[in-house]
C-alpha cells in the first residue's frame, strides 16, 4: 500500500452514495470533485475521518461489490 498525501477537503461537496440506505443506518458520502481521487466519509460523522481511494482502486472495490 502507497502512502496517499493528505488533501485539503475541507470545501469537498460531499453527496449520499446511492446505494447508502435510507434508514438513517449505514450511509456512505462521497466527494465527485476530485479528479484522481475519491474521498469517502460516514455521513453520521462528518468531521470524523476521511479515506481517500485513488479511482481505480474505487472503482474495482465497486465492481467487487455488484458482482459478489
Amino acid at each position: 500500500m502507497r502512502n496517499i498525501p493528505d488533501y485539503d477537503l475541507s470545501t469537498a461537496v460531499w453527496r449520499k452514495s446511492s446505494y447508502s440506505g435510507g434508514g438513517g443506518g449505514n450511509c456512505l458520502e462521497i466527494a465527485d470533485d476530485h479528479p484522481a481521487l475519491v474521498p469517502v466519509r460516514d455521513s453520521k460523522s462528518p468531521h470524523g475521518p476521511k479515506l481517500v481511494f485513488r479511482t481505480e482502486a474505487w472503482s474495482a472495490f465497486v465492481e467487487n461489490l455488484k458482482h459478489g
